[in-house]
């Protein structure tokens, strides 16, 4: 009991107020340094920003999994559906005409259409579902409420630990940043 409300007292001194806590380094081999240490003591809500791409740091955080080819082939199967129905509906039942005398259903003249609807609907879900799932557009960072990070574009490298992180408690965290030897640790508000 004792250990709950000590427990509730320590998420509620991280509080909806912090986002988390940034340390900056001034390198990219510092960086990826702490990102696979932070990695592997059990950091799992934990980001890397730098000016250019860096491979190594995109490596150290195993990524979530990719739901973005799940929505490309439900968009093509709803384009394939409506495609096809749409057709058979016209053909059989709205307007139904009777040319050549070849049937109703006639599937092989369906197939242009069924398969350009789903190219179609296939590539929406691919733009939409790809936005919607990195949570595009994002005009606002919490990130950005710190002033030393708009030199992340220029020529520092950042480690994000975010105060939603299950390990996240502000003192331990910020002493296993410090330990990580960064230009500066800070707290970062929502």
């Amino acid at each position: 009991m004792a250990g709950e409300s000590m427990h509730s007292v320590e998420t509620a001194d991280a509080g909806p107020s912090l986002y988390g806590l940034l340390a900056e380094f001034d390198n990219p081999n510092d960086l990826v340094r702490a990102t696979r240490q932070a990695y592997a003591a059990g950091y799992r809500k934990l980001d890397a920003y730098s000016p250019y791409p860096v491979e190594e740091a995109w490596e150290a955080i195993p990524h979530h999994s990719n739901r973005v080819p799940l929505a490309v082939l439900c968009g093509a199967l709803a384009g394939m559906c409506a495609g096809f129905g749409l057709q058979t509906w016209a053909s059989t039942m709205y307007y139904p005409m009777n040319i050549g005398g070849r049937p109703d259903l006639s599937w092989p003249s369906f197939i242009p259409i069924t398969f350009e609807l789903a190219v179609l609907f296939a590539s929406f879900a691919a733009v939409f579902g790809m936005l919607m799932m990195n949570g595009l557009p994002q005009p606002y960072h919490p990130l950005f409420n710190s002033p030393r990070f708009a030199t992340a574009s220029r020529d520092r490298f950042f480690l994000c630990i975010e105060a939603q992180d299950p390990l996240f408690d502000r003192q331990d965290t910020l002493r296993f940043l410090a330990s990580l030897e960064p230009r500066e640790v800070a707290e970062v508000e929502n």
